[in-house]
């Protein structure tokens, strides 16, 4: 089997989240728990498996681990995965790659510069909201006063395909200081559809992004995330449903993973349209390496 990794997110290599992509006649062979066992070796948050060089249903069939579980969708991997697909099977350039997911058909759309990949947007299934959740949990969860919570919004689990709990908080220096209380988390997702957390704030690192964003998901394995664009869709639907900017349309600029040194980029465009809310998540991916498994 060939391997790829690549950063995702990223405006250059070594920060962004990174990925495995593995390729081959030997992925179709592999069972579900050989998969696992290979995502544990490369030990990043997700690892994909193309199953097929082979279109099916006009898709490449595409499967994500964690180093603990299939996931359904997951962001930076559907991005990522599609930029090896075009980079190294298509091998030319097209405007769109569609992956054959658990959670349905999900389309990538590129724009290039100078023959080279350059945006990809995924657009992703259309958000549903779950339970509202207290301040005070979420606080105690989070290792911070119920005050540094913002109350004009809710904290709310939110779905694009795999669930997060959105919890708005009022500044950067919260965002910094947030720890997960593992004792509490656990007792949380006992009580949630969602068992990983997205805190985000409207202060930045860099005057140009428009929000900043932690991504925590203990139960898969990932204390923290540098760049999720899973959860980023869950946010990109949630600053419209509750029109965090007092408008049903946004295209903002989000920065993750600068507390953990990967820092990355995610571009988000929703809107709400005949009461159906679209989400779009967009970023650049970078090629890291190349090797075979043996």
């Amino acid at each position: 089997m060939n391997f790829y990794i690549v950063d995702v997110f990223a405006e250059s290599k070594y920060a962004g989240n990174q990925l495995a992509v593995f390729c081959g006649a030997g992925v179709a062979q592999l069972s579900e728990s050989e998969m696992l066992m290979i995502a544990r070796e490369i030990n990043y948050s997700e690892t994909t498996f193309v199953r097929s060089p082979q279109q099916q249903n006009g898709g490449y069939d595409v499967r994500i681990f964690t180093p603990k579980k299939e996931l359904p969708f997951a962001g930076h991997p559907t991005l990522g995965t599609a930029f090896v697909l075009q980079q190294q099977i298509i091998n030319q350039p097209v405007e769109q790659v569609i992956l054959n997911l658990a959670v349905g058909q999900i389309p990538v759309t590129f724009s290039y510069h100078n023959a080279v990949p350059d945006i990809l947007w995924m657009r992703q299934k259309a958000p549903t909201f779950g339970q509202v959740l207290s301040a005070a949990i979420l606080a105690r969860v989070l290792n911070l006063e119920v005050d540094e919570i913002d109350e004009k919004f809710p904290i709310q689990e939110v779905s694009t395909g795999v669930p997060f709990i959105i919890v708005p908080l009022k500044n950067l220096a919260s965002l910094k200081k947030a720890k997960v209380n593992l004792e509490q988390y656990s007792e949380l997702i006992e009580t949630t559809e969602a068992t990983e957390i997205l805190i985000f704030c409207p202060e930045t690192y860099n005057d140009i992004n428009d929000l900043s964003v932690r991504v925590f998901a203990p139960y898969l394995g990932i204390p923290e995330d540098p760049a999720t664009g899973s959860a980023n869709g869950c946010l990109a639907g949630y600053l419209v449903e509750y029109a965090y900017y007092r408008a049903e349309k946004i295209n903002v600029r989000v920065e993750q993973g600068y507390e953990i040194d990967r820092p990355s980029l995610l571009l988000l465009q929703s809107a709400k349209n005949a009461g159906k809310i679209e989400v779009l998540v967009g970023g650049k991916v970078v090629m890291v390496a190349k090797g075979e498994f043996v």
